[in-house]
């Protein structure tokens, strides 16, 4: 081997040096990942290093125009992967699994939510994978493309792994159970890096599809004792209150607390929503709870009283598991259970998975009359929707349990011109700006079917249950949100913004506001309970909000909990009162052991589909 080639660069060693700086560039520029310390930073910098060197070390073992070949493809699908999880974070500040890819089936029906998170500038993320090709077109002298001998190849991996052992040590000083604790995927990118967790990733999928084969319902035992020892009485008075009456499950999407009894450019955002909290009850410390799969993890929460996954969807990776739905326990007592959602019925895998629920009807896209004057955005305009399902209400057998999903207010937030009712609002977020316009759509499209079900004699004779499904407004758009909150969000405020509306209007109830800390795990037993349905016998995980002995705590899917005094969220305990740290350190400790064993109980319900080893007794 002569100098020449000593002094020559591998194509290899540029490959992998590109791809690093580029993705720690990402890392800076396109994801949000906080950094505490020098440490955090150092390890944030060398965590893509072992990936990618060990990815283009194969090629040392290829003959060269097999090895230039493996570079530059190599080179293009890590940067799609890592491209791929920039676009994912713009709207979902999250980072993709290998679940999520599974979903692609939604992918035909995503239209402009996709388009509006992409720009012409992102070919920039590419630039290593150019430059590369014109490396090997143009083979210029500083290049090498030699054979590597057997020596060689062994100190590279070698030195491979050692750099690869070096950060996972660092990583578990940093953060101790860095790999046992797989709720905060900003934690596992931070520390061991986008490539190594998608490699996790793959091992905790292989994990999760064994876990029913090797399960039996010896692990409901524990789940059966957590589940009676939390159990809280129903409140006299209210058990049965709403016994034989219809129901109606309104899930608002992507709507927020923030935006209730408020305005924007002096206009009143929710005015219908407003009248209405007063004659029903009201929950305004009442949060979502789902992970990736967004509004099907909401449908997934309030049906079952179970918590989502963290990691894709349950309607897509479960939807063969035995549950007892909510719409399962009332077709058990005599009602007619439907979904009712103006969109493709495979969306979410919904048309699969309402049957391991208990549906008896979904009526979908089909079902309506869609025109183009009739749509915009992901399709029929709510106005539309509502208006169209009151037929469908009225020829149901009664009593019926009827869920009606909306659509205008989604990401990316488009109205038609005459639809407009206020205007947008004007801050750095073009998102935040016309989020409060279509609220206000949303809004008004509700007062029109309020009146419908009043104008059809429908009205008296429902409970009527309406809830936010998830956040419309993710943590992307943080300094528009402080521009209309008038303070800086911080993770105290942000997991503040995580509440949405409950409102449950009983026929001949008066109104009243419950500030009690709630979720929508909730919502199961405690309209099961208003119907005169005892859910003793049932496993799940929500309470009954009207019970005397009901207590005020939340868990959302990635750890964080809120209770009556404190926030706890990415490790830090916050006062509510002052919104800083608590004094004192141990503050949220009685209560994080509950959090993590009701996550752990739930995700161990779903991955051994323990329920379907599980004997209720039935009415």
């Amino acid at each position: 081997m002569g100098k020449t080639d000593q002094s020559r660069i591998s194509l290899a060693v540029i490959a992998t040096v590109l791809l690093w700086l580029k993705t720690y560039i990402v890392y800076k520029t396109s994801f949000d990942i906080k950094i505490e310390n020098w440490r955090q930073e150092f390890i944030l910098f060398i965590n893509p290093l072992s990936f990618l060197m060990f990815i283009f070390g194969v090629s040392m073992f290829l003959k060269e125009k097999n090895r230039k070949r493996y570079i530059v493809i190599s080179s293009l699908i890590v940067s799609s992967i890592l491209f791929a999880n920039v676009v994912f974070y713009r709207f979902f500040n999250d980072f993709l699994t290998i679940p999520v890819l599974f979903q692609t089936s939604n992918m035909s029906d995503l239209g402009s939510s996709v388009s509006e998170l992409l720009s012409w500038t992102d070919v920039l993320y590419f630039t290593d994978f150019i430059l590369l090709l014109l490396l090997m077109k143009g083979k210029p002298k500083v290049v090498s493309f030699r054979q590597y001998t057997k020596a060689e190849r062994k100190a590279y991996m070698l030195v491979t792994i050692s750099i690869a052992f070096f950060n996972l040590g660092w990583a578990e000083i940093e953060r101790p159970e860095l790999l046992t604790r797989t709720f905060d995927r900003e934690m596992l990118i931070r520390n061991i890096g986008t490539y190594n967790y998608h490699v996790y990733d793959v091992f905790l999928q292989s994990k999760s599809s064994a876990q029913r084969a090797l399960a039996d319902g010896g692990e409901l035992v524990d789940i059966e004792n957590y589940r009676n020892a939390n159990y809280n009485k129903v409140k006299d008075g209210m058990f049965g209150i709403a016994k034989g009456k219809n129901v109606i499950l309104i899930s608002l999407e992507s709507t927020q607390s923030f935006v209730v009894n408020q305005t924007v450019n002096g206009e009143v955002i929710t005015p219908f929503l407003n009248q209405f909290i007063q004659e029903s009850y009201y929950f305004n410390n009442f949060y979502h709870q789902t992970g990736q799969g967004k509004t099907s993890d909401s449908e997934f929460i309030v049906e079952n009283s179970l918590y989502p996954l963290s990691r894709g969807a349950v309607f897509f990776t479960h939807s063969g598991n035995e549950y007892h739905a909510t719409p399962e326990v009332l077709k058990e007592k005599g009602y007619f259970t439907a979904s009712l959602h103006a969109n493709n019925k495979s969306f979410w895998n919904r048309d699969i998975m309402y049957r391991s629920l208990g549906y008896q009807r979904f009526y979908s896209l089909t079902d309506y009359e869609v025109t183009e004057e009739n749509s915009i955005g992901w399709g029929l305009k709510d106005h539309e929707f509502f208006q169209q399902s009151i037929q469908h209400l009225k020829d149901m057998p009664k009593p019926f349990y009827a869920k009606f999903i909306t659509l205008t207010n989604h990401f990316p937030f488009e109205l038609a011109e005459e639809d407009l009712l206020i205007e947008p609002y004007t801050s750095s977020s073009k998102t935040l700006n016309h989020y409060f316009t279509t609220v206000r759509y949303q809004d008004e499209a509700l007062k029109h079917f309020i009146q419908s079900l009043k104008n059809e004699g429908l009205y008296d004779d429902s409970i009527i249950i309406i809830y936010g499904d998830h956040y419309g407004i993710s943590e992307n758009h943080n300094k528009a949100m402080g521009e209309y909150l008038g303070e800086e969000v911080t993770p105290f405020v942000s997991a503040q913004l995580q509440r949405v509306p409950l409102i449950i209007h009983i026929p001949g109830q008066k109104g009243k506001t419950i500030p009690t800390v709630s979720a929508q795990i909730d919502i199961k037993p405690t309209l099961l309970h208003l119907l005169g349905v005892d859910t003793k016998q049932d496993i799940e995980f929500g309470r009954d909000l009207f019970s005397n002995d009901t207590t005020d705590f939340a868990v959302l899917r990635d750890g964080s909990f809120i209770t009556k005094d404190y926030v706890y969220t990415r490790e830090i305990c916050y006062d509510k009162v002052t919104g800083e740290p608590a004094a004192e350190a141990n503050a949220c400790n009685s209560y994080t052991e509950k959090a993590k064993t009701e996550l752990e109980y739930s995700d161990s319900i779903i991955y051994g589909d323990l329920l379907r080893f599980y004997g209720r007794n039935k009415d």
